[in-house]
């Protein structure tokens, strides 16, 4: 599928075969504003070699959920509760030196600036080795050999010139193809991407694009990709959940969420594309501002800015409305909603 084709909680039911499986997951954060809720009841599943991109404008959530995924997010500061089920294992419930063992072995992240990630003092080779001497406990020589190995997987040009290179002597593109062979060192089961193409040109990300989907097929892995962009989830994704305030608002096979959205924050998002828009009209947007999360307005957040909203939804929030053969809506009137004839009308503030 491309983009030029596209005009309390239930929890959401995992399977014997599921590699994740993500329950009424909350994060706050506390700060001497008091206390915060960033992250509210998401659940979602993914099996092995599935795709699932978690789109929304920043501030969402979307990044804050992949990281407390894998637990990165600073202790003391940040609380997680909730169900998250690796492979059967309690991800949140694991002791410290288990959870060392996990990342970068069997979960894996590319975050979303690689000069910021990737360690400005040791070169490109010794960054890889580390990770696979930590996990394999190979010598350094096949490590370093492995290392090598990545660079031409990931097809970065010159490999053996590129393993002594340090992070700053490397373009924004080849850095990203770093970071991506430090996050495959160990083949792991499931790779979190956080926006990992927001930084690179439009001739850079297409590669990006496609050689990720290439070696997550390859090599068989879930994977969890996280973007605002949403040509990007329709070339990769299979299925898709929709974050707004803290919040999944709508979640579901990519066909259905992308082809015919129930939530207003969807449909608008998806208004909002160039694709399909007449040259002489501007392009259609969703007014207004997410809310503050620290004062989130009493029924659905997304109230404020949405033409369907009525008394109930400023008062009420909405309960889950099932949708597909596994998704949900978070809305009042996703029934209603879902009528095609209403696929693709503007969201205006009322």
């Amino acid at each position: 599928m491309t983009l030029d084709t596209v005009t309390g909680s239930a929890p959401v039911q995992a399977t014997r075969t599921d590699l994740l499986d993500v329950q009424n997951l909350r994060v706050d954060f506390t700060s001497r504003a008091g206390r915060t809720q960033v992250v509210r009841d998401v659940s979602f599943t993914l099996a092995p070699g599935e795709v699932l991109c978690i789109l929304g404008e920043s501030g969402s959530g979307k990044s804050v959920t992949l990281r407390a995924l894998m637990r990165l997010l600073p202790q003391g500061r940040s609380e997680i509760t909730g169900q998250v089920s690796f492979q059967g294992e309690d991800v949140l419930a694991m002791p410290r030196r288990a959870l060392n063992g996990l990342r970068g072995a069997r979960i894996s992240m590319i975050f979303q600036e690689p000069m910021t990630a990737l360690d400005p003092v040791f070169t490109i080779g010794d960054q890889i080795a580390e990770t696979v001497i930590r996990h394999t406990g190979v010598s350094r020589d096949k490590a370093m050999a492995r290392a090598l190995e990545l660079l031409e997987l990931v097809r970065i040009p010159s490999p053996e010139r590129r393993l002594r290179a340090y992070p700053h002597e490397l373009s924004g593109g080849l850095r990203q193809r770093a970071m991506i062979a430090v996050s495959l060192s160990c083949y792991p089961q499931l790779l979190l991407a956080d926006e990992p193409t927001t930084a690179l040109d439009a001739t850079v990300q297409i590669q990006v694009l496609i050689l990720l989907k290439q070696l997550q097929q390859d090599l068989g892995m879930g994977t969890i990709f996280v973007t605002h962009d949403l040509g990007v989830a329709a070339q990769i994704a299979d299925k898709i959940a929709v974050m707004y305030a803290g919040r999944i608002v709508e979640y579901g096979s990519a066909e259905e969420v992308l082809l015919n959205p129930s939530h207003p924050y969807a449909r608008g998002m998806l208004a909002s594309t160039v694709s399909g828009q007449a040259r002489d009209r501007d392009i259609s947007a969703i007014p207004g501002s997410p809310p503050d999360l620290r004062a989130l307005p009493p029924g659905c957040a997304f109230a404020p800015r949405c033409a369907f909203a009525t008394d109930l939804c400023r008062r009420t929030e909405p309960g889950l409305t099932p949708r597909g053969t596994f998704g949900h809506v978070l809305c009042h009137h996703a029934q209603d909603l879902a009528s095609p004839a209403l696929v693709g009308a503007t969201v205006t503030a009322t």
